[in-house]
């Protein structure tokens, strides 16, 4: 077997940095697992609760067994998500960490990703075999946890800013106001949807999805929330939807997930009303590439290449525009389907606020 004589050598201290990130990874891998256990048995809310409490008082507050949690709760304390008094042997969240664990209100709840992100790796042997033949993996083929984890990931957030970027858009907020009409594309479980419904009683909405199971949750929280009356949901593709002279289309995270970009612009120009504004919401990203290898870029690609690729190459023409496609592509594809005007809206730490015009 030949060996490179050339090959650069080892540096030591840059091996033990990547080697002290792969135990990080690790630890975070291993970490998501145990962070949805702690959600799905009420672990965070009853130290938010109750505590501060020993392993042996969570257990009893929650019904579990204590040597379980008695290690789930030093794995926390180790990760910094519950913080340990050694003194009195108990664990207790803060206020910073009760608001990412507890608070299924807050805009940065996390329990939702960790579902979204454990549940969209069950791809994989499927994702392996994509890798080596370019086909693609629809958003329908994924666990349901992906659908239900979505909903709890992006709902508060949108609960919390939908209104702001409304109203950062050309007129519509008034308009939305006296009542006007709404198509939200790519609607899934249907939380911005009933939001703007909640805020916007005078107008109707209409909440558009490809699969069938979604809507059919969408429609259930519709009805929970009081909204059945004024919006509606429908089964359809972003291709295919129905009616005209919308005041406002939306997009909430989904544009790049679609398989013809430029075929859903082209339809939505000739679904949008005059001086209708269309909004695109998208994951955070810049333009060039090495900009984007932060933290949340390293999210945003992985996700992508998990389950947003692999959905848009499953449908017709394949485009792939991925979820950190930035503000050029964006934009280069929503004019290629007729728009002449698009501007950056509105921005989060995480999300781009895209408006297009005729």
């Amino acid at each position: 077997m030949a060996t490179d004589t050339h090959a650069d050598p080892i540096n030591e201290e840059k091996l033990s940095e990547l080697v002290e990130t792969s135990l990080v990874d690790l630890g975070a891998t291993v970490h998501a697992a145990l962070a949805v256990i702690g959600d799905e048995l009420g672990l965070y809310a009853a130290l938010d609760d109750a505590g501060p409490l020993t392993s042996v008082e969570l257990a009893d507050e929650t019904d579990t067994a204590e040597r379980y949690v008695r290690e789930w709760l030093r794995s926390q304390a180790a990760g910094g998500y519950v913080t340990y008094d050694p003194e009195t042997d108990r664990y207790y969240l803060t206020p910073e960490q009760a608001h990412i664990l507890a608070n299924e209100e807050s805009p940065v709840f996390m329990p939702g990703a960790f579902q979204l992100v454990g549940s969209v790796a069950k791809i994989g042997p499927q994702l392996k075999e994509a890798f080596q033949t370019g086909e693609g993996i629809g958003w329908h083929e994924h666990d349901d946890d992906v659908f239900h984890g979505t909903e709890r990931f992006f709902g508060p957030s949108y609960g919390a800013f939908l209104l702001d970027w409304i109203a950062a858009l050309d007129g519509i907020d008034s308009r939305l106001k006296a009542g006007g009409k709404i198509v939200d594309v790519g609607c899934g479980h249907g939380a911005p949807t009933i939001r703007m419904a909640e805020a916007y009683p005078n107008s109707t909405v209409v909440g558009i999805d490809y699969h069938e199971d979604s809507i059919a949750v969408a429609r259930e929280r519709a009805e929970t929330a009081g909204v059945a009356d004024r919006v509606t949901f429908e089964v359809a593709t972003a291709r295919e939807y129905s009616g005209t002279d919308y005041d406002l289309v939306t997009m909430f995270n989904c544009y790049h997930d679609m398989g013809d970009p430029v075929g859903v612009a082209a339809h939505v120009r000739e679904t949008i009303g005059e001086d209708g504004s269309w909004m695109i919401v998208e994951p955070y990203a810049d333009d060039r590439v090495e900009n984007n290898l932060t933290p949340f870029g390293r999210l945003g690609y992985s996700i992508s290449t998990l389950a947003c690729t692999p959905n848009s190459l499953s449908q017709d023409v394949g485009y792939g525009l991925g979820a950190q496609a930035g503000e050029d592509q964006t934009q280069d594809v929503v004019t290629e389907g007729g728009f002449t005007r698009f501007r950056r809206a509105a921005e989060t730490p995480t999300s781009l606020v895209f408006e297009a015009k005729p």
